[in-house]
């Protein structure tokens, strides 16, 4: 992160490059995508250097969560808690829903949802975790036989 700070010439403090990297999911494409669109936030503002409070004021203007999750993340989630009570719903129900193609919701945005414990795939389809609906905010709905129980017995 400060190598590419460096290379935008932004003046950088440690603090503010953690909160940078935390929340670009390990991927270092989106860490240059999001230190470009918070360095635009520092010039517009005026700040000289850019720390953590400067860059978690410009991630949460640009809809990037504390645990890097964007705008699109949120959609997938609210839309299968909402919509689908939780799951489980099928993928091309998900892709339909959301107007994306499915390789795209398997390839961009699945996998950090899965990796993070929010999402588990099923044979019967996508199906939010406890932790997605305590993220979200939400009550996570009752399901007949339990979440993951089999032949209807409980957790």
């Amino acid at each position: 992160m400060s190598r590419g700070a460096r290379v935008l010439g932004v003046n950088m403090s440690a603090d503010g490059a953690n909160e940078i990297a935390r929340r670009a999911r390990g991927t270092p494409r989106i860490a240059g995508r999001l230190l470009r669109r918070v360095r635009d936030f520092a010039i517009v503002d005026g700040d000289p250097i850019v720390n953590r409070a400067v860059a978690d004021k410009a991630l949460k203007l640009l809809d990037v969560d504390q645990i890097g999750l964007d705008q699109m993340d949120r959609r997938y989630l609210d839309m299968i808690a909402l919509n689908f009570g939780g799951g489980p719903v099928g993928i091309e129900t998900i892709a339909a829903a959301l107007s994306e193609p499915r390789d795209a919701i398997e390839d961009i945005i699945e996998p950090y949802l899965l990796q993070q414990g929010f999402l588990q795939r099923t044979p019967r389809g996508r199906l939010l975790t406890p932790l997605a609906f305590r993220h979200l905010g939400l009550a996570e709905p009752a399901r007949a036989g339990g979440q993951f129980g089999l032949f209807g017995e409980d957790k």
